[in-house]
C-alpha cells in the first residue's frame, strides 16, 4: 500500500521526482489523474499530476486538494509538493491548499534546489547553471513566466502563511546549528520555511535534521529533498541496484520511436546529432498542418503514418524520428490561434495531440520489435501517453537527471519502455544515449503483444 504521496503540477515533474525515489529502491509510479490511481500495482510511493501549473489560484487549489484526498484514500501518510526547478506556477497557492488538507502541526519545508541539475539556492536566490533565475529564459515563459529570483519574495506573493528562511551559513555550521535555526524560524511562527542548498549533502542534512526533530513535514521541492526525506524515514532499500549504463551502437536492435515536440535550441542540437546516425531516419511533421484539426491535421497524420510504415519496411532503421522542429518553420502560435479561431494554448495542444495520434496509429499496425518510445517536451509526453491509453508510468531510473526511464502502466501498451525528457535538458549526445538505454531496458522484459508480430 502507498505510504508516500506526492502532488506534482505536471507529468514531467511527476516523473522527475518519482525516478529519484525509484533509484533509491522505493517502488514508485506516476499517474496522470485520480482515476488512474486504480491501476496501481502496490507501489510505496505514488506521484499524482494535478496538471495545475498554469491554472489560476482557485482552480489550482481545488485540483491539489482533490489530489491529496485521492492519495490519502490510497494510504499515503507522508506528503510532498513537487515543484518545478525553475519555480514556475502558483507554488504558494498549492502549498496552502495542501497544508489545509494535512495535520495542523504540519510545516512546509521548501528546498528548491536540485544540485545534480545545477539548480541551487543561495541567500534565498535561485541560481540556474550559474545564472540568476530571473535572467534565464524562464522569465519569458509563455504560460508561467518567473521574473523574481528571490524565493522568499516570490513565495510571499502567493502564500498566506508566514515565511521563514534558513541560510547556507546554518548548513555550513553543522547539523545542530541547522536544527536550532529551523526551530528558531518555527518559533517565530513560520509555517513555510525556505532552506538554502548548493549540494546534495546539504539537502541530505536538511532531511536528516527534520526527521530527527520528528517534525510533521510537507516537503516542497523539485525532488532531491523528497528523496532524501524518504531515505531518512527508512523507505530506501539497501544495496539497491538501479542497473544504470547503456549499450554500444553496434548492440542496438529493433526500432525506437522518437517523438519531438519541443523546439528549443537544446532539443534541436540533440535531434541533429541523432538524425546524423546512419541507423536513424527522420519523418518530418508539419506542425502548422496539425493545428487545423478539421481539415489539414487528418491528412498530415495519415501522411506521416504511411511514411513511417514505408520507412520501417524498406530501411529497417533503429530510430524513427518524428519531428516538427528541424525541418519546419518556426510558427507564431498566437497568430495561428487567431487564424483558426482557437483559444490561447490550443495550437500547441493540437500539435502535440497530433503527434500522439501518429504514434498510436503506427503502433496499431503491430510492427515487429518496437523497443520503446522516446518523447522530448513535457506536453508531447502527456499527449502521446494519453492517446495510447496509458494510466501512468512505473518509474525505473534516469538516463540523465530529468530524462526519466519507465514502463507504461495500463492500456494496450502496458509494459512498453518509455523515456520522457524536458526540452531544456541534456547535452548534444543525450538523445543517442536515450535510444541506447531504451534498447537495453527493453531487452530485460517481454514487450507488449500489441507491438509485436
Amino acid at each position: 500500500m502507498c505510504k508516500i504521496g506526492i502532488v506534482a503540477d505536471d507529468l514531467t515533474g511527476a516523473t522527475t521526482v518519482g525516478v529519484l525515489l525509484a533509484r533509491a529502491g522505493i517502488p514508485t509510479a506516476a499517474f496522470f489523474n485520480e482515476k488512474s490511481l486504480d491501476a496501481d500495482k502496490g507501489h510505496v510511493a505514488m506521484v499524482l499530476s494535478s496538471d495545475s501549473r498554469a491554472l489560476k489560484k482557485e482552480a489550482a487549489q481545488q485540483k491539489v486538494k482533490s489530489a491529496v484526498a485521492a492519495l490519502k484514500e490510497k494510504g499515503a501518510i507522508y506528503f510532498s509538493k513537487r515543484i518545478d526547478t525553475t519555480i514556475r506556477g502558483g507554488i504558494g497557492f498549492e502549498v496552502d491548499a495542501m497544508l489545509e488538507e494535512l495535520e495542523s502541526d504540519t510545516v512546509a519545508i521548501m528546498v528548491p534546489a536540485m544540485p545534480q541539475s545545477r539548480r541551487i539556492v543561495v541567500g534565498g536566490y535561485s541560481i540556474i547553471d550559474g545564472v540568476a533565475l530571473s535572467k534565464t529564459p524562464v522569465a519569458n515563459d509563455v504560460r508561467t513566466p518567473v521574473t523574481e529570483s528571490h524565493v522568499p519574495t516570490l513565495m510571499a506573493q502567493q502564500t498566506q502563511h508566514t515565511i521563514g528562511m534558513v541560510s547556507l551559513g546554518a548548513l555550513l555550521a553543522g547539523k545542530e546549528a541547522l536544527k536550532q535555526t529551523l526551530q528558531n524560524e518555527r518559533d517565530k511562527g513560520a509555517k513555510v520555511i525556505i532552506v538554502d542548498a548548493i549540494t546534495i549533502e546539504n539537502v541530505e542534512a536538511i532531511a536528516e535534521s527534520v526527521t530527527e526533530m520528528q517534525w510533521n513535514v510537507l516537503a516542497v521541492d523539485p525532488g532531491p529533498f523528497s528523496e532524501k526525506l524518504a531515505i531518512a524515514r527508512g523507505f530506501a532499500l539497501e544495496n539497491h541496484n538501479i542497473g544504470c549504463g547503456e549499450i554500444s551502437e553496434d548492440e542496438i536492435t529493433g526500432t525506437v520511436l522518437a517523438v519531438a515536440g519541443s523546439a528549443t535550441p537544446v532539443t534541436k542540437t540533440q535531434l541533429k546529432a541523432l538524425s546524423g546516425k546512419e541507423w536513424a531516419w527522420q519523418v518530418p511533421i508539419s506542425a502548422e498542418a496539425l493545428i487545423d484539426t478539421k481539415d489539414s491535421a487528418p491528412v498530415e497524420i495519415q501522411r506521416a503514418v504511411s511514411q513511417t510504415l514505408m520507412t520501417v519496411a524498406s530501411q529497417k532503421p533503429n530510430v524513427i524520428l518524428l519531428e516538427t522542429a528541424l525541418t519546419c518553420n518556426v510558427l507564431n502560435l498566437p497568430e495561428k490561434e487567431q487564424e483558426f479561431g482557437l483559444q490561447p494554448g490550443h495550437a500547441a495542444n493540437n500539435i502535440n495531440r497530433g503527434l500522439g495520434e501518429i504514434v498510436a496509429q503506427v503502433l496499431s499496425y503491430e510492427l515487429d520489435d518496437i523497443k520503446g518510445i522516446y518523447m522530448t517536451g513535457g506536453d508531447t509526453m502527456v499527449n502521446v501517453l494519453h492517446v495510447l491509453g496509458a494510466k501512468g508510468i512505473e518509474l525505473l531510473d534516469y538516463v540523465i537527471p530529468q530524462a526519466d526511464l519507465g514502463r507504461i502502466i495500463g492500456g494496450k501498451y502496458d509494459g512498453l519502455v518509455v523515456v520522457g525528457k524536458g526540452g531544456l535538458t541534456g547535452a548534444e549526445d543525450t538523445a543517442i544515449s536515450i535510444v541506447k538505454r531504451i534498447c537495453k531496458e527493453a531487452a530485460k522484459f517481454k514487450q507488449p503483444e500489441a507491438v509485436q508480430v
